[in-house]
């Protein structure tokens, strides 16, 4: 008892809870809201996923933790080919990405976390859990203290960065320096628009101790509300996550297994939907410029980041009475105070709607 409420004392306050005023403000608006806060897809999930998904439905028994060897299979297959993975190195599946992120640090018993200072809420969320120390740090990592564990997150949510190969390789030799865990998330790896990611795990020369990468079918496959993602990366590590997970029942439903293994043996779909976010970001981006925002990073994955150099809630006022939510750069650390972010996981028609209001405002000035 007295350990839980000292989580809660400890545990911020779920970040878009404030956000419900301008979602009410924006829902007034003659024609609708327009929500693009929430990074949750909207584009249907491939039909041979679909099916795949269905195939395997008559599922009586229990799946095992580790996932089925042809589903490790598939992983392995699409490490080597997309990560530009060496060496020996583990996979896993996970149930989404988010509960990797909040539960890793006391998985492996961290005591201090390294996080980026502009970062998903989530990674210092996990630090708390653990009751780890959390700091949050720059993308230079020749000038990060010594920690148990260090996130990456390329590209970035919520600002759209890509980190450099020298940085990656920095952020490598800090693991090798201090025997620390570096855990790259690359979620929105295959979004690039004007910069094309890379993975941490193509820069280790085939030793891939204390190095993990963290993948997800959510954006890439609209698979979301399957919840599939999976790491790649120190096998030694692996195992270790591994015990503890099959101890807590950690488990990858087996039909999402079978729809896992069809969404990484096609890269068509992913071609596509990289083309429609981009093309999203390239028809919205020109209006928040006409309304005087600065468009910084998002060089890939799913957002512009935005920023009039003003309060980022004075721009999520301006925005709601538009009819359009977008989310506070606050909720990202103190770095984004003056930032917005406006997700691409909107209809196109809605995209379109959203810059026509935009330049109507801006034109009726």
């Amino acid at each position: 008892m007295q350990m839980s409420l000292l989580l809660r004392q400890k545990l911020p306050d779920f970040p878009w809870d404030a956000l419900a005023p301008y979602g009410a403000i924006a829902k007034r608006h003659p024609q609708g809201a327009i929500d693009l806060s929430v990074g949750t897809p909207v584009d249907p999930t491939p039909e041979f996923i679909q099916q795949a998904f269905q195939k395997a439905s008559n599922s009586p028994g229990y799946p095992v933790t580790m996932g089925t060897p042809e589903l490790r299979e598939a992983i392995t297959a699409w490490a080597k080919k997309y990560l530009g993975a060496t060496g020996e190195f583990g996979v896993l599946p996970l149930i989404g990405s988010k509960e990797f992120v909040a539960w890793l640090p006391t998985f492996i018993e961290a005591q201090s976390v390294l996080y980026p200072d502009v970062a998903y809420p989530t990674y210092l969320v996990g630090s708390l859990l653990a009751q780890a120390k959390a700091t949050p740090v720059s993308l230079d990592a020749t000038s990060w203290p010594q920690a148990d564990m260090a996130w990456v997150n390329s590209p970035s949510n919520p600002t759209g960065r890509v980190h450099t190969e020298s940085e990656l390789k920095a952020a490598i030799e800090w693991s090798r320096k201090y025997k620390s865990v570096v855990v790259s998330d690359e979620c929105y790896l295959e979004f690039g628009d004007t910069v094309t990611p890379t993975s941490i795990l193509q820069y280790t020369g085939g030793d891939n101790t204390n190095i993990l990468s963290v993948l997800s079918l959510s954006k890439r496959s609209s698979m979301a509300g399957y919840r599939a993602a999976f790491i790649v990366g120190d096998p030694a590590l692996i195992a270790r996550i591994l015990e503890v997970r099959k101890h807590a029942g950690m488990m990858v439903p087996l039909p999402v297994q079978h729809a896992m293994i069809a969404a990484l043996s096609d890269e068509k779909h992913v071609t596509e939907q990289r083309a429609r976010y981009n093309a999203r970001r390239a028809t919205l981006a020109p209006a928040l410029i006409a309304a005087g925002f600065t468009i910084e990073d998002s060089e890939a994955g799913l957002y512009i980041w935005a920023t009039r150099k003003e309060d980022c809630w004075d721009s999520v006022s301006w925005l709601a009475d538009l009819g359009i939510i977008a989310t506070p750069g606050i909720f990202y650390g103190e770095g984004g105070s003056s930032h917005i972010r406006i997700a691409m996981t909107a209809t196109d028609a809605q995209i379109t709607d959203a810059t026509a209001r935009i330049m109507s405002k801006v034109g009726a000035k």
